[in-house]
């Protein structure tokens, strides 16, 4: 349908008229799968949870996944405390009373041929969150003007399993292979209004929702292992030159996993719908919304099929699950994960505690790395440093080497086996000039990656790395790298300060790591007369 009552337009006059504007309309679907331990109907373990790892496929699977006969399936109290959660984060109604219903729609990859949804009674309903914007790093933009998006609702269902058109290994087949293990895992659909006007909106929604979801512990947010789909609902109204306008139909392109993805297929068809009604004059309508892929090499938007209406799913309340009221309890287990939202604590961190943007980014990227941060630092202040000071070179610590250990064990900072109280100590050590920076980054290794009973100070003697403040110690140091380093020597006396590096690396040396580099950059000024 059009806008107006203007009559249809042969291919001919499409061809010849003047579109004078474009305006982008975009909604947004969201497809998360919970980090619960088990599954969403069935106690057979969820892929999506930490502890499940690396299995063999269809190794997750009970009779309720193959809906053998006579298995009943039973709601997961965990997976609606965490969708409420998220529903909370998202500024949405919570119902007192949901209700899971039969969608009749055929997924070869779910065996009982129907899946369990929610239609007319959603968990959550009637949000809006305000996006920042984000810098072409995919940190948020603090300082920019946010946007307001509505939600529409957020429902609770099943995930469906997955189809494997190649062999393990890469190997082509001419057939198609069913892997279970992911079938029936907890996912929780958000659908947004169409309020989204540019990619880069559509983009921020995702990066926000990943983090928020991420530092509440509701979900893991790895894209590649599709714990989050995005699939953005787009289409064009057109103005035309005789003052009428025109609306294009709904394209959907599902299962896309990455923020790239997201804003190439989104300017894709932005660029390509006033095109494409040049060509076949479909508008908008009843039974005129299509399903399309995305094509990551080339790029581009594929048709796949005709998208279903409503109607066309033919909902009924599912008989063997009864209606689930929410409780007062739920509530209160449902606020506590939402208590930290991400970007009220991304303010704090850098404009309370002036950490750095970068820093504060990856210590809110999970909850296990924000729990520890924030006990860390009242550990600090409980023992009288001040928060101000405290804050960032815990931040640092955080940001620089726990993080690099951190990758190469494959986890996030907070689940290494450093303890709080360990780093509590070893930060304070450091604000008391008792250790060096190259002090602390071995300490910080040594318990980070195996688990120690002894306390950082202990450690730090047994290994020689408490800081040596005898200025004799300091004298023979400097005096050292001066004699080795006649030429750097000379270009400090001269006023060149750069140059007085290569000193204080060599009587860091002669140190072996109990020398404080801002102590023996002072005694070396002052013995060169600078």
């Amino acid at each position: 349908m059009t806008t107006t009552d203007a009559p249809s337009l042969s291919e001919h006059e499409r061809a010849d008229i003047e579109i004078r504007d474009v305006r982008l309309i975009v909604g947004m679907e969201v497809h998360i799968e919970l980090a619960t331990h088990s599954k969403m109907f069935t106690r057979a373990r969820n892929p999506a949870h930490p502890s499940t790892g690396a299995v063999e496929p269809n190794s997750l699977i009970d009779p309720v996944v193959l809906a053998l006969p006579g298995a009943l399936p039973m709601p997961n109290a965990k997976a609606i405390e965490l969708s409420i959660a998220v529903g909370l984060a998202l500024g949405c109604s919570i119902a007192d009373v949901t209700r899971f219903d039969r969608k009749s729609y055929f997924y070869p990859d779910l065996p009982k041929a129907y899946q369990i949804s929610q239609y007319d009674a959603p968990l959550c309903a009637r949000g809006e969150v305000e996006l920042p914007a984000f810098n072409d790093r995919g940190e948020a933009d603090l300082d920019a003007p946010r946007t307001r998006i509505g939600i529409t609702r957020a429902h609770l269902e099943e995930d469906a399993g997955k189809l494997l058109h190649e062999a393990p290994g890469g190997r082509p087949i001419d057939h198609s292979i069913v892997d279970l293990n992911r079938a029936g895992t907890p996912l929780l659909e958000i659908v947004t209004e169409p309020d989204f006007t540019s990619a880069a909106q559509a983009e921020a929604f995702c990066r926000w929702l990943r983090h928020t979801v991420r530092l509440m512990g509701a979900s893991l947010g790895v894209l590649q292992e599709g714990h989050m789909r995005f699939e953005p609902n787009i289409n064009c109204e057109l103005s035309l030159a005789d003052g009428s306008t025109v609306r294009t139909p709904i394209i959907e392109v599902k299962n896309l996993n990455s923020f790239r993805a997201v804003v190439g297929a989104i300017e894709y068809e932005h660029r390509t719908q006033p095109v494409r009604w040049r060509e076949d004059g479909r508008e908008m309508g009843a039974g005129a919304k299509r399903t399309f892929g995305w094509d990551d090499a080339n790029l581009r938007t594929i048709p796949q099929r005709e998208k279903e209406d409503a109607h066309d799913y033919r909902y009924f309340p599912d008989p063997d699950l009864p209606p689930v009221r929410i409780t007062t309890e739920m509530l209160e287990r449902a606020h506590a994960l939402a208590d930290m939202p991400w970007l009220g604590q991304l303010e704090r961190l850098t404009r309370e505690l002036a950490i750095p943007l970068p820093d504060a980014t990856l210590i809110l990227n999970d909850r296990s790395t924000a729990r520890s941060f924030a006990s860390t630092l009242q550990l600090l202040q409980e023992r009288g440093h001040e928060g101000s000071t405290s804050a960032r070179p815990l931040a640092n610590a955080f940001a620089q080497k726990l993080a690099s250990l951190a990758n190469e064990r494959g986890c996030t900072p907070g689940e290494l086996a450093i303890t709080e109280a360990q780093l509590a100590d070893l930060i304070a050590m450091r604000l008391d000039g008792e250790l060096s920076s190259n002090g602390l980054d071995e300490l910080l290794e040594a318990f980070a990656m195996e688990r120690r009973e002894s306390n950082a100070h202990d450690l730090a003697k047994e290994r020689g790395l408490l800081v040596v403040k005898d200025d004799a110690a300091i004298d023979t140091w400097c005096q050292s790298a001066i004699e080795a380093n006649a030429q750097a020597a000379d270009e400090v006396r001269a006023g060149k300060q750069q140059a007085i590096g290569r000193l204080i690396g060599h009587a860091m040396k002669e140190a072996k790591g109990s020398g404080d580099p801002k102590a023996i950059r002072e005694r070396l000024l002052e013995l060169l007369g600078s």
